[in-house]
């Protein structure tokens, strides 16, 4: 049966030397990477008037490690100080006498400390006082398009480093033949731009299938992921990056409780009589996640010599596995085993 042999010669050959390169020693990136957002929007609200929005606005923090976050949407609340206000009114926190109220009660969802009191929330509802930054955050209305829907436009430039220790090999995303004429104009595009570090956050999302004024309104997570696979026994310069993107957090029918991505920040403030105040804001935007992936590989004698040997190794077991099946699984089996073995009768007897 020569079908086996052949087979282990075609995963031996083919597979193993051809396709998964085992005459080359390998080594996994080691990867930094540093962003920059640029851009700016206006919005025109009652709450704030006429305002221009730049990075330092929408960028929070201003640096993170491998990721980078952009603010398209926000509930701001304007003014707060410490003292005395309503809370918000829930099953738990509408009242109608004092006695509804519990001094020192404060709950997971609490926005303060209740002091006792059953007070005015408006014309028609009372509320439990509470001691708190006041007035008190309402976040139960999200905007809708996104405060900062301009941010489609906004650009990130994405400067990534790599490093190969056992070669001794490093490159980064900016590539040689990248001027800085060509750099200061890019925008990646697949087709025409596949190697500019420069990204239009709408298309990173559109990339991904989604929608991006869809997603600016309650944020979320995206991948941008950067795959480096280097034959480092052909020139430097094939060693080239592939970008891709994916939405990372979940959107579809069955997750939307708690949906996007958003947290809270305050910016204070203080009077020229000391008193200080703060702006709440509740921020909700896209974070993106830089994913760097790869790994290179390079002719070693050893690699080479083990995958040889064990190939050899499979030759010995084809033999074996081509009598087992001739001599046990073939209908013919019984004269086959008549031509491989030779009886003699025992001398002795």
């Amino acid at each position: 049966n020569r079908g086996v042999p052949l087979a282990i010669r075609g995963y031996v050959i083919g597979w193993v030397f051809v396709w998964e390169k085992g005459y080359q020693e390998t080594d996994s990136v080691v990867s930094s990477v540093t962003t920059k957002v640029k851009g700016v929007a206006l919005t025109d609200t009652s709450t704030l008037g006429t305002r221009i929005w730049d990075v330092a606005d929408y960028v929070i923090p201003p640096q993170e490690k491998n990721t980078v976050f952009v603010m398209t949407n926000a509930i701001l609340t304007l003014n707060q100080s410490q003292g005395r206000c309503p809370e918000l009114p829930d099953d738990e926190t509408e009242c109608k006498v004092d006695s509804d109220c519990v001094p020192g009660y404060v709950s997971s969802h609490s926005n303060g400390i209740q002091t006792g009191e059953c007070v005015s929330y408006n014309g028609s509802i009372k509320t439990c006082e509470v001691f708190a930054w006041c007035p008190v955050e309402d976040d139960y209305h999200i905007p809708r398009p996104a405060f900062l829907r301009e941010a489609e436009n906004f650009t990130l430039l994405v400067k990534n480093n790599i490093w190969y220790p056992k070669f001794n090999f490093s490159k980064r995303n900016i590539l040689p033949t990248i001027s800085a004429t060509y750099l200061k104009n890019c925008i990646y595009d697949s087709q025409t731009d596949p190697f500019c570090p420069i990204f239009r956050l709408g298309k990173i999302v559109e990339a991904a299938g989604q929608n991006f004024q869809e997603m600016a309104v309650e944020g979320g997570v995206m991948a941008l992921q950067i795959k480096w696979d280097c034959n480092l026994d052909r020139a430097a310069s094939h060693c080239v990056p592939k970008y891709s993107f994916r939405r990372l957090d979940s959107k579809d029918s069955g997750h939307t409780v708690s949906p996007g991505y958003n947290f809270r920040f305050a910016k204070y403030y203080k009077d020229s009589h000391g008193n200080e105040s703060r702006t709440l804001v509740k921020a909700y935007g896209i974070r993106f996640d830089i994913i760097v992936f790869g790994k290179a590989g390079k002719f070693d004698v050893i690699p080479t010599m083990i995958n040889i040997g064990s190939g050899l190794a499979l030759f010995g077991v084809a033999t074996v596995l081509c009598d087992i099946v001739v001599l046990h699984c073939m209908k013919k089996k019984y004269y086959y085993r008549e031509k491989k073995y030779k009886y003699v009768e025992d001398y002795e007897l």
